[in-house]
This record gives structure tokens, sequence and C-alpha cells, in this order.
């Protein structure tokens, strides 16, 4: 939930769902805060503004009941989700998924990014490494969530590209800043849509 939406405990959600019609008066979701605790909610009425889903909420009513909830992330129950063309995973299904570059396993989803491009990103970690690896139909081999396991063939070195930078390069990097200008380069790599 983005921001407080009104004057009567309305909030303005961004949805990440392929499905915005299945949201309706009556439907129960559960709000998820930071701390990862869970509130039910019954939504009382809905309407679209500005490319986002205004929800207000049954005993929601003020902006600073409202207020409470933004950040949130909303979640449909298990049983009240729609069955999904094969292909497609929910993703709350690939949090905890083992990813694997052909039979090395890179670590574990931690969370899914959506951006501008057409695949969203994966948030592999393990250890004090984090990933960023496009969920892309070019990359992916196989997905089994009966056994958490994604299986890609990456392109080589596209791990070490946004790998953690060790302590001994990021003193090089600094050094480099203060001997010329730091510039930037933009690296593109296609992304194809799942």
């Amino acid at each position: 939930m983005r921001k407080t939406q009104g004057r009567h405990g309305e909030v303005a959600v961004e949805l990440h769902s392929d499905l915005p019609d299945r949201f309706r008066v009556g439907l129960r979701l559960f709000a998820l805060a930071q701390d990862d605790s869970r509130r039910e909610l019954q939504i009382e009425e809905l309407w679209p503004h500005k490319g986002d889903l205004v929800l207000k909420f049954a005993g929601v009513d003020s902006i600073s009941d409202a207020e409470a909830l933004v950040g949130c992330e909303l979640q449909v129950p298990r049983s009240e989700r729609a069955q999904l063309e094969s292909g497609w995973s929910y993703v709350s299904d690939l949090i905890g998924c083992a990813v694997f570059d052909s039979d090395r396993e890179i670590g574990k989803i931690e969370d899914v990014q959506f951006g501008t491009g057409e695949a969203p990103l994966l948030i592999v970690g393990t250890g004090n490494k984090r990933y960023e690896i496009p969920y892309a139909e070019a990359y992916l081999k196989g997905v089994d969530l009966e056994h958490k396991q994604i299986h890609m063939q990456l392109p080589e070195g596209m791990l070490e590209l946004n790998a953690p930078l060790t302590a001994e390069e990021k003193g090089q990097q600094a050094g480099s800043r203060t001997k010329k200008a730091w510039t930037t380069k933009d690296t593109k790599v296609h992304k194809g849509k799942l």
C-alpha cells in the first residue's frame, strides 16, 4: 500500500497482479507489515485512480487508521488465489526457492522486485552476498515449486557483474575517484517476458 487517499481511511494500492478484477467488495485480505505482523482486512469499497486501486477497508475510517497500513503488502489468502496458466508462478511461491545455474546452487530467493524491465528481478542471497537475477524466459530452464528449486542457464559472467565488491575493490574504486571524474556505464541485459 503506497499512501493514504482521502479522508475516510482509504489507501492507494500499487497492483502487482495480472488479475486486478479479482478485487471486489467483501474480499478478505491480509496486510503484511514490515515487522512480519499480519492484519486481516475486508474490502468495503474500491475504485481505480491514476493507475492505482483505491481501497476502503471495513473498520479503517480515518487518515491515521490508513497511515498504519502504508508500506504493508496486501496478500490474498492461498484459498482465494486464482489458478494460474502453465508457466506462471506466484511471487510468494518463489520466495525461499533455491536458484541453480546449471548444477551450481547460487542461493535462495529472498525477494522479487519489479522495475522498468519486462522481467522481474530475483534477489538471491547466500551468506553475505546478494545477486539480482532477471527472471527471464531466456535464462529459465525449469521451475520445481514442489521441491522449491529454480533451474537457470545464466550468461557467463552475469553473477560477477552484480556481485558485491570486496574490501580491496572498494579501496581501488575509492582511489580512482580521487584521480579522475567518476563515470558510470549502463549495461543492458536482454530480458525476455515470462
